[in-house]
């Protein structure tokens, strides 16, 4: 018995698609803007919704289940568009090399706190002279100036502060060619 009904509603719902199946697949195609899998797709789920709803079959007049056909058909291309819509556009592998790279400065901040503790690590002279040559950008003559000591005495300085800086900081030195 279950056979012979399963047989009769397979019978049916190829029927159905035959009768119907041309004509929702043009009106869905008007719904999805002419994408076809899309269609496809949506003309399966009618007919598949079709067939879990039998009153909708046992009905012998297949014409008269057109306009139940295009509701549901209509139905569902309105849902599948706002679930489209309601999540982010999906992106192939090509636009993910196109997008610019993140601005993520944790290193630069890294960074900056790794020299402030090592330049407070430093002789008050010499991180005088760094600060006036590297961060207010002074030459050793305005340096020399500011500190009241000789030029020579700046530049003997920044050369001690450097490589007590290098010797701090190894992991920021210069890469080996």
């Amino acid at each position: 018995m279950a056979l012979a009904r399963r047989t009769a509603d397979e019978q049916a719902l190829a029927r159905l698609h035959r009768e119907h199946g041309k004509a929702l697949l043009g009106f869905l195609l008007a719904l999805t803007y002419g994408d076809r899998h899309r269609a496809e797709d949506l003309v399966q789920e009618t007919l598949f919704r079709a067939w879990k709803h039998p009153e909708a079959l046992e009905n012998t007049d297949h014409v008269s289940l057109r306009p139940w056909l295009y509701t549901v058909a209509r139905r569902l291309a309105i849902d599948a568009r706002r679930a489209r819509l309601s999540r982010p556009a999906e992106v192939g592998p090509d636009a993910l090399d196109q997008s610019p790279a993140a601005d993520d400065r944790t290193e630069q901040s890294v960074a900056a706190l790794d020299l402030h503790r090592a330049l407070g690590s430093l002789t008050r002279e010499h991180r005088a002279v760094l600060v006036q040559l590297y961060f207010r950008g002074a030459s050793v003559r305005e340096a020399a100036d500011v500190l009241g000591v000789p030029a020579g005495t700046v530049k003997s300085r920044a050369h001690y502060a450097l490589r007590s800086l290098r010797e701090l900081l190894p992991g920021y030195g210069r890469t080996p060619a």
